[in-house]
């Protein structure tokens, strides 16, 4: 029964529909009598004479030239196939040339259907706008309502004459989330209605959140901070009742890989695993936290930001380029003693020291000489007996 009832209700509005777009039609149409006529283009069109006599002959004129008389019977003129090159301003004139009516002819299309799109950034809003499938050229008015469960009610506002959009506000979600949408375009040469059916969970669509900001953090070379704003579009009273849901997204530049965070309510985080010393891109889009099967908003502007970095410390004393780095480096390790001290207290410990050295280097060298002179002797004494042996065998009788 309740089917029933919702399929009559159904066929009265489409009733009503149809006598209003008839009641506009005619009121169009009405000025045919002042001087203008529309036509639909590759169609024909008949052109009636209003001020002639019955059977009275008249001359027909076209931007002010001549008509030719083939095109014309009984008064009247018909343009077959009629293009937009026959648009203008055409006259009827009795034989004295007197001109008895004059008429602007407009050709173009009957309303065709259009294609309808609705947003709903909000819970409280769906935005609906349409555009012409097939231009009609001719003056066009629309006419917009909405149903729910079978029953049209309040008119989809139209805030702008002639700008081809309208909004429902607060639409009836707590009762059903599928909407009718109905446009009715109507010109001079006809109406036609196109309904749609949209479910508003399915249309719910935030806008990208506002104000995207990321910051270093000092002494943390891994980690970056980001805070963001609900969007605008998103009432700040309403943001308790309806939260969104937030997901990040960020890579070093340069990167075609995207680590992925998410959140619900809370419009800040900490990036805790950012590449040391790389600028990183940054996005984020918002969700309604209600409704899963909702549409994510688009990302956010891309934001560029780099981790803290270590400052470079320059030393601020300069060494004292006068005496050789290497030695007074080795004498601070030996003595333990600052070079202004060994400044302060003279060379003679110095001298010493250098004297030592060469005393244990030119005994060293004299002991090596020694042993190579001793090897030496004792390799010429093996020589001398081996001769002597040989000579004492050579003289022995056989």
């Amino acid at each position: 029964m309740p089917g029933l009832v919702s399929c009559l209700g159904d066929l009265i509005v489409t009733g009503i529909i149809i006598l209003f777009s008839d009641h506009v039609k005619s009121e169009i149409w009405t000025n045919e009598v002042s001087d203008v006529q529309f036509g639909g283009l590759g169609s024909r069109v008949t052109l009636t004479c209003g001020g002639s006599h019955g059977g009275s002959p008249v001359e027909w004129r076209f931007n002010g030239s001549s008509v030719p008389t083939w095109q014309t019977h009984e008064g009247s003129l018909a343009l077959l196939n009629a293009t937009h090159s026959m648009e203008g301003n055409y006259s009827c004139h009795d034989e004295r040339g007197t001109l008895l009516q004059s008429i602007k002819l407009r050709l173009g299309h009957p309303p065709h259907f259009v294609s309808v799109s609705c947003q709903m950034p909000f819970h409280m809003k769906i935005h609906c706008s349409w555009t012409q499938t097939k231009t009609t050229h001719l003056p066009t008015i629309y006419r917009t309502s909405y149903s729910v469960r079978g029953r049209w009610v309040d008119s989809c506002e139209q805030k702008h004459i002639g700008v081809n959009e309208c909004t429902i506000t607060d639409p009836p979600l707590w009762s059903t989330s599928k909407f009718l949408v109905n446009i009715t375009e109507t010109n001079p040469l006809g109406s036609n209605s196109t309904i749609v059916q949209i479910d508003a969970h399915e249309l719910l669509k935030p806008d990208p959140p506002d104000d995207v900001r990321v910051l270093p953090l000092e002494g943390r070379p891994t980690q970056l901070s980001v805070r963001w704003s609900y969007p605008s579009s998103w009432p700040a009273e309403s943001i308790p009742a309806f939260p969104l849901t937030f997901q990040l997204h960020y890579r070093p530049v340069g990167s075609n890989f995207w680590s992925m965070l998410e959140m619900e309510e809370n419009t800040s985080l900490k990036i805790m695993d950012a590449l040391v010393g790389h600028s990183h891109q940054i996005q984020i889009r918002a969700q309604d936290a209600l409704i899963n099967h909702s549409q994510w908003s688009e990302w956010s502007h891309v934001v560029e930001a780099r981790p803290w970095i270590e400052p470079w410390e320059e030393p601020t004393e300069e060494p004292d380029l006068n005496y050789p780095i290497d030695n007074l480096s080795s004498l601070v390790r030996t003595t333990g003693k600052s070079p202004d001290s060994l400044h302060s207290s003279g060379s003679p410990g110095l001298l010493v020291l250098l004297g030592l050295f060469a005393a244990v280097m030119v005994a060293v060298l004299l002991t090596i000489i020694v042993l190579l002179w001793v090897r030496q002797r004792k390799q010429d004494n093996v020589k001398k007996q081996e001769l002597t042996s040989m000579v004492k065998m050579k003289s022995i009788p056989i």
